[in-house]
């Protein structure tokens, strides 16, 4: 009598197909939370979820911008940076030439010495505006026309509700109220220590101005010579007086714009931080 033994086949086996296919789905599984670990990205691909992936890619792409905007922003408070160090050691050296005009009031004094000292003060203040550069960038020196619509920093990265794009930026306003935000001015009346208006606006009889542009010389530079009358010192004063509060004010505006870039960047650091979190 003969006895038969049942095989059963695993490909038949349910059990065993059953066991086989949660083994599967369980080793699926930890390898996407391994991709998750390692990535941080629950959507790595368009298959996992396509209107996440679509956002995801977005917001990549708005952080790389962002990153750009960083940069951006640091070569602006650099160049911000630049121009109030500038600005505040030239307000110290116009102050000093005060101080020089106000002691050659005094009598017995020798105006070519002390116009000697004024000169070298000059030339410091030339110096110092000159070498108030960043990357070819002088906020303290009009050149031409074209520098009038004053410099820009990329302050920011930002899409609108309809996905459209807008960079944002602040500028530098170099002419204020008749052009006094920067020092110099190489071609026309604007500037600080370029500029008439400021002997205009204390009645001088003179037209003084600290220094001549390179290619604007028709106005009287304070200068002393033996001839020089007190009231024509005295006006001096008051000139070099109006030039240091314009001086101050432009500081001012320097300091106002270099926090305001700083907060900008700060503020662009935290949303790309939140967008690579996303």
């Amino acid at each position: 009598m003969s006895s038969e033994v049942a095989v059963t086949s695993i490909i038949t086996n349910t059990g065993a197909v059953s066991a086989v296919d949660h083994l599967r789905a369980i080793s699926a599984a930890r390898t996407d939370k391994q991709q998750e670990v390692a990535t941080g990205l629950r959507v790595k691909e368009a298959k996992d979820n396509s209107a996440y992936w679509s956002i995801a890619t977005i917001m990549k792409s708005d952080t790389r911008a962002l990153s750009a905007a960083r940069d951006a922003l640091d070569f602006g408070t650099a160049a911000a940076d630049t121009a109030s160090l500038g600005m505040k050691m030239a307000i110290d050296v116009v102050d000093e030439i005060k101080k020089k005009l106000l002691n050659s009031l005094e009598r017995g004094i020798s105006h070519d010495k002390v116009n000697y000292e004024i000169t070298e003060l000059k030339e410091e203040l030339r110096s110092l505006a000159e070498s108030s550069n960043f990357n070819g960038v002088n906020w303290l020196i009009r050149k031409s026309a074209a520098d009038d619509r004053g410099p820009e920093v990329v302050s920011g990265f930002g899409r609108s509700a309809d996905g459209t794009v807008a960079v944002q930026t602040l500028t530098f306003d170099r002419q204020a109220d008749y052009g006094t935000n920067h020092l110099i001015d190489e071609d026309s009346n604007t500037g600080i220590l370029t500029n008439a208006t400021f002997a205009t606006d204390v009645g001088a009889a003179t037209d003084w101005v600290l220094i001549h542009g390179k290619n604007q010389t028709l106005h009287t530079e304070i200068a002393l010579t033996a001839s020089t009358t007190q009231d024509q010192i005295e006006e001096m004063v008051k000139v070099t007086d109006q030039m240091l509060l314009a001086m101050t004010d432009a500081s001012a505006d320097l300091g106002s714009l270099a926090a305001r870039i700083g907060m900008q960047k700060d503020f662009a650091y935290d949303l790309g931080a939140s967008n690579t979190k996303g």
